[in-house]
């Protein structure tokens, strides 16, 4: 008599399956380091870039009364850190480097120059102008100039990126270096140069207007 054969279904245990999967990950992830950094095969696995975007709206227009009477540049080197509790970095963290270029303007807002604030002689050769303090505004970053130089990744955020977009990776070191260029900003006496630059414009206009004597203040 033939004995019949057993057939035995050995399943694979979650484990195993577990395991094979980050394998599978961790293949894709270094595959992929490999590809770009062989020549001829970054370009043949190549992405292409299309500008989908639809037209700018124009949402408001504003009348602008200020006088831009100075500008400075500003360069900062931003070294940001993130560290998990109990866990190496290496494992777990960030570290980037991020060079932060960007322009504070300083400006004297003519716009709150009353009635009050300009008198003339009678013989209209002097005039007295009382201005407003010069301020600052909001320091602009120029992505142009700005850049990351590096960023360190533990492996448990390199995985991570794979499987998720982040758009705003860099939000957090460029938000840094905007306060540190505005606050750089505060301590480079530029409110001091623009209201010099404006007491020389005024000066110079109304001088070729007819007036001798032109007095310029500040502290409304």
């Amino acid at each position: 008599m033939t004995t019949p054969i057993k057939r035995i279904n050995r399943r694979t245990p979650g484990w195993a399956k577990a395991t094979g999967a980050v394998v599978l990950v961790l293949a894709v992830f270094f595959a992929g380091i490999r590809l770009s950094v062989l020549p001829g095969l970054k370009d043949l696995f190549g992405t292409e870039t299309r500008d989908r975007s639809g037209p700018a709206l124009l949402q408001s227009i504003q009348d602008m009364s200020r006088y831009d009477a100075a500008s400075g540049n500003f360069q900062i080197v931003v070294d940001l850190e993130k560290d998990a509790r109990f866990l190496p970095d290496a494992v777990r963290g960030t570290r980037t480097l991020y060079v932060g270029a960007g322009t504070v303007d300083a400006y004297v807002d003519l716009g709150k120059v009353g009635e009050d604030d300009v008198t003339v002689d009678e013989d209209r050769t002097t005039a007295t102008l009382r201005l407003p303090h010069a301020v600052l505004g909001r320091p602009a970053l120029d992505p142009d100039r700005s850049y990351a130089v590096s960023k360190q990744r533990g492996l448990l955020d390199r995985l991570g990126d794979l499987f998720s977009d982040n758009p705003n990776g860099e939000q957090a070191v460029q938000k840094l270096a905007v306060r540190h260029i505005g606050d750089a900003a505060k301590k480079s006496g530029l409110t001091a140069r623009a209201e010099k630059n404006t007491t020389d414009m005024l000066r110079g206009l109304l001088r070729s207007l007819g007036f001798e004597e032109v007095k310029v203040t500040y502290g409304r």
